[in-house]
């Protein structure tokens, strides 16, 4: 998946309101940028941080950047904004390029299940049972090559896995699917800490015959790509 526009190097000031963040571009000016994150960024929002801003001439939009990219001291990134992986991974599972899923023909995105919710993606092939895939961007990391999921309390996140494990009854394939849009990281597992009954939930799904799934991703100024399948540690 590529960015729509060259991205722009920029000092965070702060992240502030959840949704907008103060940085200054290479050239001295201030700008303000929309940052596509409602979690809680930990370790990604600190003052004085090198980032990535995606420009914009959209007359519809207030702000003309968006915050996508962490850069960090040891050249590698994390991409913030939480819209990318699902975007991304549809152009694979289009592609037919992730090869644990590559035998389902159709993918439709944002279909409506369970209790007024929406799965990230339902899939359909020929002699397959249908796959209801959930997506989640990881982002954080607290230990050197360990991502963690959630960041911070996710109720939603839970109701998720709860209407999976009510896909998996029914007989369907139910796919919990962790993105982890960092380039350090080759592992995976839960911040238990941070939100236990998130991990309560993902324990009764899985007794309940939903996979987990983690894939990593490539990640540069010019876009984000699939990468390989990272170790689950549960």
């Amino acid at each position: 998946m590529r960015f729509q526009t060259d991205l722009v190097p920029a000092t965070l000031i702060r992240r502030y309101k959840r949704f907008l963040a103060d940085c200054t571009l290479d050239d001295g000016r201030d700008v303000v940028a929309h940052c596509a994150n409602p979690g809680s960024m930990m370790g990604l929002a600190e003052p004085g941080m090198r980032i990535w801003l995606e420009p914009n001439d959209d007359p519809k939009k207030k702000l003309k950047y968006g915050w996508r990219l962490v850069e960090h001291a040891d050249g590698h990134f994390t991409g913030v904004d939480t819209s990318v992986p699902n975007r991304a991974l549809r152009a694979a599972l289009e592609a037919r390029a992730v090869p644990a899923l590559a035998d389902y023909t159709t993918v439709k995105p944002e279909q409506k299940y369970g209790q007024n919710s929406r799965i990230d993606f339902l899939l359909k092939g020929e002699g397959l049972p249908d796959a209801y895939v959930e997506v989640k961007s990881v982002t954080l990391s607290r230990q050197p090559g360990l991502a963690e999921f959630p960041d911070s309390v996710t109720a939603r996140g839970a109701k998720h896995l709860s209407e999976l494990a009510d896909m998996a009854r029914a007989g369907h394939w139910a796919l919990m699917l962790y993105l982890v849009q960092r380039t350090d990281c080759a592992r995976f597992t839960l911040a238990q800490d941070i939100d236990p009954a998130y991990a309560a939930a993902y324990a009764a799904a899985r007794a309940a015959g939903v996979d987990t799934m983690c894939i990593g991703t490539h990640i540069t100024p010019k876009g984000v790509d699939i990468a390989d399948p990272l170790d689950v540690v549960i």
